[in-house]
């Protein structure tokens, strides 16, 4: 299995892309992460991949796997991505 792009040959693909610097191509990756940040209260979409959402999860029992003990597991908010369709498309083909 292929390992994951580290964030400076993200930088150095998304510079050659576009043609900017790689240190201009940091800034805008980090600026993009901060925006996505501060907009993931409201849902932050990324037209073409996808959408970062805030989820209430209920209260539930659960089990803990090394004792079998039922436990409560209390209510959170969680952050989840929501991949978009069209990314969908373009890494499983449509169907």
């Amino acid at each position: 299995m292929a390992k994951a792009l580290t964030k400076s040959q993200i930088a150095a693909s998304l510079a050659d892309t576009v043609g900017i610097s790689k240190k201009q191509a940091v800034q805008t990756i980090e600026a993009l992460v901060g925006l996505a940040y501060k907009g993931a209260k409201n849902s932050f979409t990324i037209p073409g991949l996808g959408k970062l959402v805030l989820v209430n999860r209920k209260a539930r029992m659960g089990r803990n796997p090394a004792t079998g003990e039922q436990i409560k597991i209390p209510a959170k908010r969680v952050v989840k991505f929501r991949v978009a369709k069209a990314a969908k498309d373009a890494i499983l083909g449509s169907k």
